[in-house]
């Protein structure tokens, strides 16, 4: 097949370069090229056999990252161990450094706005992690999407917890009187045809403010389903951890069957583990809880890119996204920001990402990255996504800059 070698190449070659350098530092010189020679035959093996959809997987619209593609790709083709196996290697080679301080100290987040009289009041500054002392700017709200009738989204950077002292992780805060919540149906995940597109398209670009990934791969990862306008492609499970959206655009978080459930006014409902803050409080199996709980890339305690979501006793939703995090440290950053329940989204780089936009009326707003050095770029959410992702809206398309703009496309289950 023309191509498929060069790609199969360059991909393998991108997939490993780290993970190789890492292994010559582990292993003898010896052991390391052994044990990439029966990773690098088995995935030409299968690729072999499965190689229109390796090519598929490698070519297929949007800007999912390559090494991403690929592991996907692999897990699909019963090379999960194996990705799994890599993952946890890299992890072991290339630990996050303890101590030191932020490169920089706190950064000032990009495109702080006018603060806005109106909508709920500004949530209070976020405590450095672990009792430490706090740099100048951590944990101060800035405004980041300002409206006439207030702030509908504010932004803020902490480290990630007391040992970890050079990371930053960053916080997103929005006004659930000033935004929507949308549930956006991957192209794989879950595939299909849905009356939501697959990307944040040209009219919904006149009024995003956010956009993030909505969590694992549905095939079994996520040990949850998925429901959207009357469809369940992925059955709902009781007890699973459960981002709910109404048909008014309301989000809440809590476990299915209890805290919440399937009614009238439900519009979408995407499941993820387990919740992570229930009550104010977080899980405490967060240390020891195991892959069914909180996911089997490198294990909970493992302290990696992870991201999450909540929601506070008014209603705000909060999400944070960053590295060297684990479950419980994750947690524990929700509930600082006075989550009540929330739940993990995702633990690769590959995807965890935040993103918020200056909606102004028009197509391709600036926008701007919650973290720097995301993998998935601004521009991501507005290409097709093969995994499914959320965006926020605004309610009020006046509230965007500039001139009168059209009314926004507005899903049928809206």
């Amino acid at each position: 097949m023309p191509g498929l070698g060069s790609a199969m190449a360059s991909a393998w070659s991108s997939c490993c370069q780290d993970f190789a350098r890492g292994c010559r530092r582990l292993w003898p010189r010896r052991r390391w090229l052994r044990v990439l020679s029966v990773v690098g035959v088995a995935v030409v093996v299968v690729g072999l056999f499965s190689a229109q959809s390796l090519v598929d997987a490698l070519t297929r619209p949007g800007s999912d990252p390559v090494v991403a593609r690929l592991a996907e790709w692999g897990r699909d083709h019963g090379l999960g161990p194996l990705v799994t196996g890599l993952e946890a290697g890299q992890y072991e080679v290339d630990k996050p450094r303890t101590g030191g301080v932020p490169v920089g100290g706190i950064p000032h987040p990009a495109g702080v706005e006018a603060d806005q009289p109106g909508g709920q009041p500004a949530p209070p500054q976020l405590p450095p992690p672990g009792g430490l002392s706090p740099l100048p700017g951590e944990g101060r709200w800035q405004p980041v999407v300002s409206t006439p009738h207030g702030v509908a989204v504010r932004a803020t950077t902490v480290r990630p917890d007391a040992a970890h002292t050079s990371y930053l992780v960053g916080v997103l805060w929005m006004d659930p009187t000033l935004v929507a919540g949308v549930l956006h149906p991957g192209t794989v995940d879950p595939g299909g045809h849905w009356p939501i597109p697959p990307l944040i398209d040209a009219t919904e670009q006149r009024t995003v403010v956010t956009a993030f990934s909505a969590g694992f791969r549905l095939q079994g990862d996520s040990h949850g389903g998925w429901y959207e306008n009357g469809r369940e492609p992925r059955p709902l499970v009781p007890g699973a951890a459960s981002l709910v959206i109404r048909k008014d655009g309301t989000v809440d978080v809590g476990a299915w069957g209890r805290e919440v459930g399937m009614g009238p006014e439900v519009a979408s409902v995407r499941q993820n583990l387990v919740p992570l803050v229930d009550h104010g409080l977080v899980n405490p199996t967060c240390g020891t809880g195991g892959t069914r709980e909180w996911g089997s890339t490198v294990g909970q305690a493992a302290f990696i890119n992870r991201s999450a979501f909540g929601v506070t006793a008014r209603g705000a939703t909060v999400y944070v996204g960053g590295p060297a995090l684990s479950v419980c440290t994750l947690g524990e950053l929700l509930r600082s920001a006075g989550v009540v329940r929330g739940m993990e989204l995702d633990i690769n780089p590959a995807w965890v990402s935040g993103v918020y936009f200056h909606p102004n009326g028009r197509p391709h707003p600036p926008a701007f990255e919650l973290v720097p050095d995301q993998q998935i770029g601004t521009q991501h959410y507005l290409q097709i996504s093969s995994r499914d992702f959320f965006s926020f809206d605004l309610r009020s398309p006046p509230d965007t800059a500039g001139a009168a703009v059209p009314s926004p496309r507005v899903p049928p289950h809206r």
